[in-house]
């Protein structure tokens, strides 16, 4: 038994997590002292608290089995889309965005949280419609993505709501699912954005103006361009079905389609998402364009990271966080002052250790036997995968600035309690090869 208990943990994953939780309190500590060297927060010592109620998540997790949540995870699917609900009624704002409940200075982000349930309940569908038709089995899938994903972009918060897409498409390709159906997804997502983004590009963005672009500011336009493709799509679809058409007007059809809808979809993110919202989301393209206004993060932040150089300006030696030069730097950019402080050997250090849990993951995807674990396993890596590289290029200037934490340093409580949520269900998984009861 004692044998047995001891297989159900894996001690490498475990101290790479609490090393990079160790490091991120000693960085939110950092970005908590001032140009006197006087800490002017007490974020550090919440992050300890957190993290030692995470720890003990994580380890409950590992030791209740998995497999007993598969017929739960709809009770807690519905549990999050209600939260979810309540939260867009009655949350409170925080960083324009109505995405947390609570009292007072305690409060949860349930989109966080919900990463979890989605994960779950996910994994239960893809695991009890394996012997479906295909597009069926998508149809249910994206039935899943769509609630809660929307229900997060009312609130608004678009960063959190994006990491939810590449957990269902990770998802879905290690569920066997054709990659027509994920591309077609993929290339929705992408084109959406990329025609709501356009416009404001254009006029606040690019060194000159496009006024070929006009055809999306321009309703008119727009709904010439929509008929025109839509018709391409409705005749190609009629061709290719009842007059059995040559293979490629089939992706004709498809390309159209995914244009038509498209085009449709990013005229509604549009109207929901104000021009300086967009316009702080695409500023990296071009941050010296408004340097002291929606760039300004991203020339500080890149400033940190330069200052750091190899070695960097050592602990709580850096000038970019105690001069408060960084914005919300406990939490969306603590890797910049990792960067000023430990330089590039410590940024190669974090690598490292995220390599180590991907690796670890994609280990246990492979050797996993249960369809349902490997699921959630494919799901969490998705999400950690997102996480890592979106955070981490928002901070060097390669990426958007959409609010998304570096899981395990950052400071918050639900990105934190969620992230040791997620490993306790990896070592879960990776416990029960072992049909440990």
């Amino acid at each position: 038994m004692k044998n047995k208990f001891y297989l159900m943990f894996d001690y490498l994953l475990i101290l790479v997590v609490l090393i990079l939780v160790s490091i991120g309190v000693m960085f939110i500590y950092s970005s908590s002292i001032n140009s006197e060297g006087i800490s002017v927060t007490n974020e550090y010592i919440k992050q300890i608290i957190w993290g030692s109620i995470g720890f003990v998540i994580m380890i409950l997790m590992t030791l209740y089995d998995y497999r007993k949540l598969q017929s739960k995870a709809i009770y807690l699917y519905l549990f999050l889309i209600v939260l979810l609900i309540y939260t867009r009624l009655f949350g409170r704002y925080v960083n324009g965005a109505k995405s947390w409940i609570g009292i007072g200075e305690f409060g949860i982000q349930p989109s966080e949280f919900g990463k979890v349930f989605f994960i779950l309940f996910l994994a239960a569908v893809l695991d009890n419609t394996q012997n479906i038709h295909p597009l069926r089995r998508f149809i249910y899938a994206i039935g899943v993505l769509l609630i809660p994903m929307g229900l997060i972009l009312l609130q608004p918060d678009l960063g959190t709501s994006s990491v939810y897409v590449p957990i269902f498409l990770v998802m879905c390709f290690i569920a066997g699912i054709p990659l027509m159906y994920l591309l077609y997804v993929l290339s929705f997502g992408i084109l959406t954005i990329f025609f709501a983004i356009l416009p404001v590009w254009n006029n606040e963005i690019a060194d000159k103006s496009f006024a070929i672009i006009s055809i999306l500011t321009t309703m008119k336009l727009r709904l010439i361009l929509i008929s025109a493709i839509f018709i391409i799509t409705l005749l190609g679809y009629v061709i290719r079905r009842y007059l059995h058409g040559p293979k490629y007007i089939f992706w004709i059809t498809y390309v159209a389609s995914i244009i038509t809808l498209a085009l449709i979809f990013s005229f509604l993110l549009g109207k929901f998402l104000k021009d300086y919202q967009i316009k702080r989301l695409i500023i990296f393209m071009n941050p010296n364009k408004d340097p002291l206004g929606a760039g300004w993060n991203i020339i500080q932040s890149k400033v940190a990271i330069g200052a750091g150089g190899l070695m960097g300006q050592g602990y709580l030696q850096g000038t970019q966080s105690h001069y408060r030069f960084l914005p919300q730097q406990s939490t969306d950019f603590i890797f910049s002052i990792l960067s000023e402080e430990f330089g590039f050997i410590g940024c190669c250090l974090i690598y490292f250790l995220y390599f180590i849990i991907l690796l670890k993951i994609l280990y246990i995807i492979r050797k996993c036997v249960n369809k349902f674990g490997t699921y959630i396993c494919a799901g969490i890596f998705g999400m950690f995968t997102f996480h890592f590289f979106i955070n981490v290029g928002m901070v060097m200037g390669m990426m958007p600035i959409t609010g998304i934490p570096l899981q395990f340093l950052s400071y918050g409580g639900s990105s934190l309690l969620t992230a040791m949520t997620c490993i306790g269900l990896v070592m879960n998984v990776n416990c029960r090869k072992y049909d440990l009861k």
